[in-house]
């Protein structure tokens, strides 16, 4: 059997990082612990400052097959590439004509830009692929294919 995994984003706002990729991946915000309408609500009970109601966020899939996706707080930027980044595949495969492929992934590639992200790195071909590098809100690489 495969060990579960959780991916993990250190980063600055962890409720407004886990909001974008949420929106980006088609999942949702996890829900507060029953009988609470909200992690405010939660947070308050629990005696949790305001101050650091923040700390963290989590995104899940909706249809619990993906990764829980964990964003906590930490108090350094990010100042390097990332040496792991996630790939959004959208294109429906590599049967699909090129062309339609990157259509597909252009036109993702502007949802994900009103959603925040950016891609002034660019989009790139090579043997017969084609993907478009971004940046989420933070900074953070990944690819649309």
């Amino acid at each position: 059997m495969a060990t579960g995994i959780q991916i993990v984003f250190d980063c600055a706002d962890p409720w407004g990082l886990a909001t974008f990729w949420a929106e980006a991946l088609h999942y949702r915000m996890q829900s507060p612990p029953q009988g609470f309408s909200s992690w405010t609500d939660w947070a308050r009970a629990q005696g949790i400052p305001q101050a650091r109601w923040n700390d963290w966020a989590a995104a899940e899939d909706p249809d619990g097959s993906g990764p829980r996706i964990y964003f906590q707080r930490v108090p350094e930027g990010k100042v390097a590439k990332n040496r792991m980044h996630l790939d959004l595949n959208v294109c429906g495969g590599s049967k699909m004509p090129l062309a339609d492929r990157k259509t597909r992934i252009v036109a993702e590639a502007a949802r994900l830009k009103a959603l925040g992200a950016s891609d002034h790195r660019g989009a790139l071909e090579e043997d017969g692929e084609f993907w478009v590098r971004m940046n989420d809100p933070e900074g953070n690489e990944f690819c649309v294919q």
